[in-house]
C-alpha cells in the first residue's frame, strides 16, 4: 500500500484529467473566432484563477507576525494578486475577437471612379544604412497605389541620402534639430505637407527598417469607409529571426515574441474597440491628425498615445489583420531589451500624462482600461517573472517558506488553472505559448524592464530616447557577457541551495506531500529557464535569410548544359541549390521567377548541391529585392509544431555543449 501522502498526490492528479480531456476533444471543435465559445472558455479560466487565489490567501501564507517567514510570504502573495488580477483583464480582452479582412475586400474603393486618394508615405529614419534603406524606398514605389508620395524623413542629416532620394526619385526632407525624436521628426513633414496646396488625404507611417507590401495602401484604405475611422494599424512581421529565436536556433519552428500580441491580442482589442496604433505599418487620415496636431510628444510610444489622442477627439482605430509590411527585428539582445524597456517607459510616461486613465478628459471608459491594461502587464509580468527565480532562493539559503503548501493541493489548485489556462490561450493562438521558452522571453529582459516601469512611474519624464540599432556586422559570435554573468549568478545560487538540500538534514524532502516538494519542483524549472538565458546571451552569427523562403524549382544553365534543380535558399546575393553538384568557380545563369536569368558563380560545394553568388544587374537585383520583400505572404512562424521545436532545442543544447 502506499503512503497516504502519495496515495493523496495520485488523487490530486484525478483533478487534470478533465483538463486533459478536453485537450483531446476541444481543438476540434471550437470556433476560436466565435464570441461565445471564447467567453466560456475564459469565464472558466477566470473562475478556476479565483479559486488558486482564494486558496493562495487563505492556505499557504506564513503566519502573521513580523517573521522573515511573513514579510517574504506576503510580498509574494500581494505581487502574485496584482498580476492575477492584469491576467483576469487580459481574459476579458480576449474574450472577443474580430477580423476586418471582409470588410476591407467589401469596401474596396469606396471613395468611388474618378478619384484616387492621395497618400504621403513617411519613412523617418536616423541612423540606418543604405542596404536598411534602399529595400524600404524600393518597396514603397512598388506599392499598386498610383497617387502617392515618399517622403524619406532623415534626421542624421547625411547627404548620401539625400543624392540616393534624387536617384530613387523620391523627397526627402531634413530638419536643424532632433527635438522630439521620431514624432517630432514626422510632424515637421506634417507641417510642410500641410502649407502645400494640394495636402494628402492619407498618411502612412513605416519605420526605416519596414517594407510595405504591394497591397499595403489598398487594403488599408478599404477600412476608412466609415468616416469615424482615424486610422488603421496592421500588424507587424520580420523576415529575420529576433535573438531568442536565433540564438536558440528555433527560426524555423518557434514564432518571434510579438506574434502573440498581433496575431491575437490585437484582433481581440480591436473587438472591444481599444486597438492601438504600433507606429510603423500604419494608415492615419490627414484631416484626423491635423485635427491633434499632430503626433503627441509627452511619450516616447508616441504611437499608443496618438491612438488615445485621437480617440479624446472622437476619431477610432481599427486594426486589420493581415500581412501587409515585414521589417527587420532586433538582431541583438541589447537593441532587443532596449526596445522593450522604451515601450514600458513610453507606457508609463502616458499613465501619468494628460491621457492618463485617472485624467480629466474625453476618454472612454474603455480607453482608459485599455491604458491601466497595459501598465499593469509591465508593471507585474516582468517583476513577477524575477521573483519567481528569486524567492525559492530564499527557502534554501534562509530556510524561509514563501509558499506554504502541500503538493497535492498545489496540483488540485495552481495545476488545474495553469494547464486550463495553457490549453486555452494555445488553442486560440495556434500553439504559441510554449511553457521554458515563454519564461525566458520574459525572463531575458526581466530586470532593465522591470526598473524602466519602476522609474517611469515615479519620474516619467528626463529620460532620454533610445534608438533600436538595426543592421551592421553580425558574422561573429558575441557574448553578451553582463546578461550571461547576472543568468549564470541566478543558476549557481539555483544549484548551490540543492546542494545544500542535499547535505543539510534541516529540508527533508522526503515528506512529498509537504510544501518542500513544491520548492524542490519550483527550483528545478527555474534551473531549466536559466539555462536557457544564459545559451540565449550567446549571440551567434547571422547571415541574411528570408525565412518565408520555400524550395522551388528553376533552371541552371552553365556550358554543360542545363539542369533543373531545387533552389532552397535565397538572399539578395547567394542562392543554394540542391539536385546536382558543381565544381566551385562555375558560372551559368538561374532563372528566377520574377527576376528572370541571373548571372552567377558556384562559391562552394555542399553534399548534395552547390552555394552560389549572384551578380545581378541593377534592375535585376531590384526585382529580387521586391520578390524577397513586397510579395503579399505571410513571413516568420504562425503556428509551432512541438515535435520539431524540441528537436531544434535539444540540436542547440548539444552544440553549445560541444562548443
Amino acid at each position: 500500500m502506499l503512503p497516504f501522502h502519495l496515495s493523496e498526490t495520485g488523487s490530486s492528479l484525478l483533478h487534470l484529467l478533465p483538463v486533459l480531456g478536453a485537450a483531446l476533444i476541444l481543438p476540434g471543435i471550437i470556433d476560436r473566432t466565435s464570441t461565445w465559445e471564447r467567453i466560456c472558455l475564459f469565464a472558466v479560466a477566470i473562475v478556476l484563477a479565483v479559486r488558486y487565489i482564494w486558496w493562495r490567501g487563505t492556505e499557504t501564507l506564513a503566519p502573521v507576525g513580523l517573521t522573515p517567514d511573513f514579510v517574504a510570504s506576503s510580498a509574494l502573495f500581494g505581487l502574485e494578486f496584482i498580476t492575477t488580477l492584469g491576467t483576469f483583464s487580459a481574459f476579458i480582452i480576449m474574450m472577443r475577437y474580430r477580423d476586418r479582412s471582409d470588410e476591407a475586400s467589401l469596401n474596396y474603393g469606396w471613395w468611388g471612379p474618378g478619384r484616387d486618394m492621395r497618400v504621403a508615405l513617411l519613412i523617418a529614419t536616423y541612423n540606418e544604412e543604405l542596404e536598411v534603406l534602399e529595400r524600404t524606398i524600393i518597396g514603397a514605389k512598388a506599392l499598386r497605389h498610383v497617387n502617392k508620395e515618399i517622403i524619406v524623413l532623415d534626421d542624421g542629416r547625411r547627404d548620401w541620402l539625400r543624392d540616393f532620394c534624387a536617384e530613387q526619385e523620391v523627397t526627402y526632407l531634413r530638419r536643424s534639430d532632433n527635438r522630439d525624436a521620431k514624432a517630432g521628426n514626422i510632424n515637421n513633414a506634417l507641417k510642410v505637407l500641410s502649407e502645400r496646396d494640394e495636402v494628402p488625404d492619407f498618411v502612412a507611417v513605416l519605420d526605416a527598417d519596414f517594407v510595405a507590401h504591394r497591397g499595403f495602401i489598398s487594403r488599408t484604405l478599404a477600412l476608412f469607409h466609415d468616416p469615424q475611422v482615424g486610422l488603421v494599424q496592421t500588424p507587424q512581421h520580420f523576415f529575420n529571426a529576433d535573438p531568442i529565436q536565433h540564438n536558440l536556433g528555433i527560426s524555423r519552428t518557434y514564432p518571434d515574441e510579438q506574434r502573440f500580441f498581433f496575431d491575437h491580442l490585437q484582433p481581440s482589442r480591436d473587438a472591444w474597440g481599444i486597438a492601438f496604433c504600433c507606429g510603423t505599418s500604419s494608415m492615419i487620415r490627414f484631416r484626423a491628425l491635423m485635427s491633434i496636431g499632430g503626433f503627441p510628444t509627452e511619450s516616447v510610444t508616441e504611437d499608443f498615445m496618438l491612438t488615445l489622442t485621437l480617440q479624446n477627439r472622437g476619431w477610432k482605430t481599427v486594426y486589420l489583420n493581415e500581412p501587409l509590411t515585414e521589417g527587420l527585428a532586433p538582431e541583438g539582445l541589447k537593441e532587443y531589451i532596449t526596445q522593450r524597456a522604451r515601450w514600458c517607459l513610453g507606457l508609463m510616461q502616458i499613465a501619468r500624462s494628460s491621457l492618463g486613465p485617472l485624467k480629466l478628459n474625453n476618454l472612454r471608459l474603455r480607453d482608459r482600461w485599455s491604458v491601466i491594461d497595459s501598465v499593469m502587464y509591465w508593471l507585474t509580468t516582468f517583476a513577477f517573472r524575477l521573483a519567481t527565480i528569486v524567492f525559492p532562493l530564499l527557502y534554501w539559503y534562509f530556510n524561509i517558506t514563501v509558499v506554504d503548501a502541500r503538493l497535492p493541493d498545489v496540483i488540485s489548485y495552481f495545476g488545474v488553472f495553469y494547464l486550463w489556462t495553457l490549453l486555452v490561450q494555445n488553442m486560440l493562438s495556434r500553439g504559441t505559448i510554449v511553457p521554458i521558452l515563454h519564461d525566458v522571453s520574459q525572463l531575458i529582459g526581466a530586470w532593465p524592464i522591470a526598473r524602466a516601469a519602476v522609474v517611469g512611474l515615479v519620474r516619467p519624464h528626463g529620460h532620454p530616447f533610445s534608438v533600436t540599432a538595426k543592421g551592421g556586422d553580425r558574422g561573429r559570435i558575441i557574448v553578451q557577457w553582463r546578461m550571461l554573468g547576472f543568468f549564470l549568478a541566478l543558476l549557481a545560487l539555483t544549484i548551490g541551495g540543492l546542494m545544500l538540500g542535499i547535505v543539510s538534514d534541516r529540508f527533508a524532502f522526503y515528506d512529498a506531500g509537504s510544501g518542500k516538494g513544491v520548492i524542490l519542483f519550483w527550483t528545478f524549472y527555474n534551473l531549466f529557464v536559466l539555462a536557457v538565458c544564459a545559451i540565449a546571451c550567446v549571440e551567434l552569427p547571422r547571415r541574411e535569410r528570408h525565412v518565408a523562403d520555400s524550395p522551388e524549382r528553376l533552371a541552371f544553365v552553365t556550358e554543360a548544359g542545363s539542369r533543373r534543380l531545387w533552389l532552397t535558399s535565397l538572399t539578395m546575393d547567394t542562392a543554394r541549390l540542391r539536385g546536382h553538384t558543381y565544381p566551385i568557380g562555375t558560372e551559368g545563369h538561374v532563372s528566377l521567377k520574377e527576376v528572370g536569368d541571373v548571372l552567377a558563380v558556384v562559391t562552394a560545394e555542399t553534399e548534395d548541391g552547390a552555394r552560389l553568388r549572384l551578380l545581378p544587374t541593377p534592375d535585376q537585383r531590384t526585382a529580387l529585392m521586391l520578390r524577397l520583400h513586397a510579395t503579399d505572404n505571410t513571413p516568420g512562424i504562425v503556428n509551432v509544431r512541438l515535435s520539431a521545436l524540441v528537436s531544434d532545442v535539444a540540436r542547440r543544447f548539444s552544440f553549445n555543449s560541444r562548443s
